[in-house]
C-alpha cells in the first residue's frame, strides 16, 4: 500500500512539474521603443522588424518608424525607416516589407531599406494588419469599414467587405484560407464594441465566412500559429489567449492594455509581444 502512495504521490509531482513547466516564462524585455504595434521577424532570423506609431494611430504626422530588433531583445536600429504616419501590421514577401498605413499599403525594399512604393487605399479608415499567402499576394484588414483589402499584381483593391467579418484586425494565412482575428461589434467610429470579437475563417477561393466558435472572447488583435492552435492578443483586455482551431479559448497571460500584434519564433517558443501603451516588447516562451 505504500508503494501505491508513493506511485501516487510520485505521479501527482511530476504532473504538478508538467504544469509548472507550461506556464509561460518572461525571457525579455526592451523598452524605448514608441508605441509599438507589430513585430516580424526578418527570414533570415537575424532580426526583428518593429512599428512604432509614435502619437495617434490615426494621425497623418510623420512620426512613425520601423526599428530593428535582435531576437534576443536588444535594439539593433531604432530609426531603420523613417517618415510613415501610423505603421501597424507588417508581412513579408519577394524581398519587400510591406507595411499598413492608416489608408496605405507601404512597399519597403529589405535590402536598402527604402521605400520602393506606397499603394493608396481609397476610402479606407483604419488599414491595420497585413498578411501575405504561399502566392505572394498581400492581405490588408480595415478595422474601421469591415473589409479586406488585396495587393496582386500591382494592384491594390477590396478583396472582400462583409459585416461578418466583425472588424477585422489580425490576419493569418493558412493554406487556402485566412483566419481572421475580429474586434467584435463596435458601437460608432471608436474603437467600444457591443459584443467582443472571435476568430473568423475566410476561404481564399470563394472569400465565404465561417466562424470559428461564436462566443465572443475579447477585442484580439494579433494572430499566430501554435501547434494546431492561435495564440491571440487582446488589445482592450491585454490578455494573451491560445485559441483552439475550434474557436475554444484559454487564457494564458494577464497583461497591460495594449498587447499588440504578436509574432511566435516557432523554433524558440518564444512569443514576442508590442505593448503598445507601455512602449516595450516582451518575450514569453510558452511550450
Amino acid at each position: 500500500m505504500a508503494r501505491v502512495i508513493a506511485l501516487v504521490v510520485l505521479g501527482a509531482s511530476v504532473l504538478g512539474s508538467i504544469a509548472a513547466q507550461a506556464e509561460p516564462v518572461k525571457v525579455w524585455e526592451l523598452t524605448g521603443l514608441k508605441a509599438p504595434e507589430s513585430a516580424l521577424p526578418d527570414p533570415s532570423g537575424l532580426v526583428l522588424y518593429v512599428s512604432n506609431i509614435d502619437g495617434s494611430p490615426v494621425e497623418k504626422d510623420g512620426k512613425g518608424a520601423i526599428s530593428k530588433v535582435s531576437p534576443d531583445g536588444k535594439m539593433v536600429e531604432p530609426n531603420w525607416v523613417t517618415g510613415l504616419d501610423a505603421p501597424k501590421g507588417m508581412a513579408i514577401s519577394g524581398g519587400r516589407l510591406y507595411v499598413s498605413d492608416i489608408d496605405k499599403l507601404v512597399e519597403i525594399d529589405l535590402a536598402s531599406g527604402k521605400v520602393s512604393a506606397r499603394h493608396e487605399a481609397p476610402g479606407a479608415k483604419f488599414l491595420n494588419d497585413v498578411e501575405a499567402d504561399r502566392q505572394g499576394r498581400i492581405y490588408v484588414s480595415d478595422m474601421f469599414t469591415d473589409t479586406i483589402w488585396r495587393l496582386e499584381n500591382g494592384r491594390f483593391e477590396p478583396w472582400l467587405q462583409d459585416q461578418a467579418l466583425l472588424s477585422p484586425n489580425g490576419l493569418y494565412a493558412q493554406g487556402d484560407k485566412l483566419i481572421v482575428a475580429t474586434w467584435g461589434i463596435r458601437k460608432s467610429d471608436g474603437f467600444e464594441t457591443s459584443t467582443a470579437g472571435h476568430l473568423i475563417e475566410v476561404s481564399l477561393k470563394d472569400k465565404s465566412v465561417r466562424d470559428l466558435g461564436s462566443a465572443p472572447v475579447g477585442n484580439l488583435d494579433g494572430i499566430e500559429l501554435q501547434g494546431e492552435s492561435y495564440l491571440v492578443t487582446d488589445w482592450m483586455a491585454g490578455e494573451l489567449y491560445r485559441i483552439t482551431s475550434d474557436g475554444k479559448p484559454e487564457r494564458l497571460l494577464d497583461l497591460p492594455q495594449g498587447s499588440a500584434d504578436l509574432t511566435y519564433l516557432q523554433d524558440q517558443r518564444i512569443a514576442v509581444i508590442p505593448m503598445m501603451m507601455d512602449n516595450k516588447l516582451v518575450a514569453y516562451r510558452i511550450e
